[in-house]
């Protein structure tokens, strides 16, 4: 039992699948991080997790995985087109959907402050960087093209 154990969570570090599109993810925000904090002089630990910024780790994320399957598996399996269709999925609501979503909760953010617009109170602001631009998601799926091609 404990050695099954072992060797299912060896077999799940050693999974290039699962780890190199995850260390995409972590690189990328962490240099959103950085950059952030060169830009801003403040340190801001929700870059690390927060959506949205250039380039997209969502994007990278999701290239990096389907090219890691083409390029190990094939470009004419199941297993690559059902890659290939959740990156395409994934960037477009990236650049879409959520986008649009961001660009509502400024506006929102906007009506909600102005003074005799609303009787609203709140207590938070809604997050506004949401999604990416075309060009961050492009960007992003570049990244993730080059990582998979590498490894």
């Amino acid at each position: 039992m404990k050695e099954n154990i072992v060797n299912n969570f060896q077999g799940f570090i050693g999974n290039k699948y699962l780890i190199l599109p995850i260390l995409t993810w972590f690189f990328i925000q962490l240099f959103k991080l950085l950059y952030d904090l060169v830009t801003t002089k403040k340190f801001n630990f929700k870059r690390i997790l927060g959506a949205g910024g250039m380039p997209s780790s969502h994007s990278a994320v999701v290239v990096a995985l389907a090219t890691l399957i083409g390029k190990d598996f094939g470009v004419d399996t199941p297993l690559f087109a059902i890659a290939l269709l959740f990156a395409f999925v994934v960037m477009y609501d990236a650049a879409g959907v959520r986008r649009a979503a961001g660009k509502q909760a400024r506006l929102l953010n906007k009506i909600v402050q102005t003074p005799g617009l609303s009787g609203l109170e709140v207590q938070e602001r809604l997050v506004e960087v949401l999604g990416h631009t075309p060009v961050q998601v492009f960007v992003g799926a570049l990244i993730g093209l080059v990582v998979g091609l590498i490894f």
